[in-house]
C-alpha cells in the first residue's frame, strides 16, 4: 500500500512540476530583454571567427538559433554534426549562430573545433563573456530559439537530439 501511495504522490508532483513549467506564449513582455521564454532576447553584437559582425537586437528577417558552446564540451562535440545538418537544411529559413564562449575556451581551440566539424554557420566569439553572462549560461551547450520578433520561444539547456531540435525549428518557422 505504501508503494502505491508513494507512486501516486510522485505522479502528482511530477504533473504539477510539468504544469508549472513556462509554456510557449504568444504574450510578449514588451521591451524587456531577458533570456527566458516570452521575453525579448538580450541584444548583442559580436565578431565572428570570419571577422563578420553578428547581431541579435529585436526584429529580424528570419528566426535565429543561438547555440552557446565550448570546444572542450563533450555534448557540444556530439551535437555539432546535427547542428551542421540542420543548418544546411534550414539556412534559408533560420539563422544559426554558434556562439563560442571564448572566455571559457580559446580562439585557437574554437577554430580547430569548427574546422574539425566542418561548421559553415557563423561562429560569433564571446571573448569577454558578456553575452554568455547576459544569457545566464551555466551549462554547455545551451540553445535559444528566437523568433522573427526577437522573442525567446525556447530555451534548451544541455544537448538536444536532432529530431527534437528539428521539430522545434519547424514550430519556430511556422509561427
Amino acid at each position: 500500500m505504501n508503494k502505491l501511495v508513494l507512486a501516486m504522490l510522485v505522479t502528482v508532483g511530477v504533473g504539477y512540476a510539468v504544469w508549472q513549467q513556462p509554456q510557449q506564449s504568444a504574450t510578449v513582455v514588451a521591451d524587456v530583454q531577458k533570456p527566458e521564454v516570452g521575453y525579448l532576447a538580450p541584444h548583442f553584437t559580436l565578431t565572428g571567427l570570419d571577422n563578420q559582425v553578428y547581431k541579435v537586437e529585436g526584429k529580424r528577417t528570419k528566426p535565429v538559433i543561438l547555440n552557446f558552446w565550448a570546444s572542450w564540451c563533450g555534448p557540444c562535440r556530439m551535437e555539432a554534426p546535427d547542428l551542421q545538418k540542420l543548418h544546411e537544411k534550414y539556412k534559408s529559413q533560420v539563422d544559426f549562430y554558434g556562439v563560442n564562449v571564448t572566455n571559457n575556451d580559446s580562439p585557437e581551440a574554437a577554430a580547430a573545433f569548427v574546422q574539425a566539424y566542418k561548421l559553415s554557420f557563423p561562429i560569433p566569439m564571446d571573448v569577454a563573456g558578456t553575452v554568455s553572462n547576459r544569457y545566464l549560461i551555466q551549462a554547455f551547450p545551451t540553445t535559444y530559439l528566437v523568433d522573427k520578433e526577437g522573442v525567446v520561444r525556447k530555451k534548451i539547456i544541455g544537448m538536444i537530439d536532432a529530431a527534437t531540435l528539428e521539430l522545434e525549428l519547424r514550430k519556430l518557422i511556422n509561427e
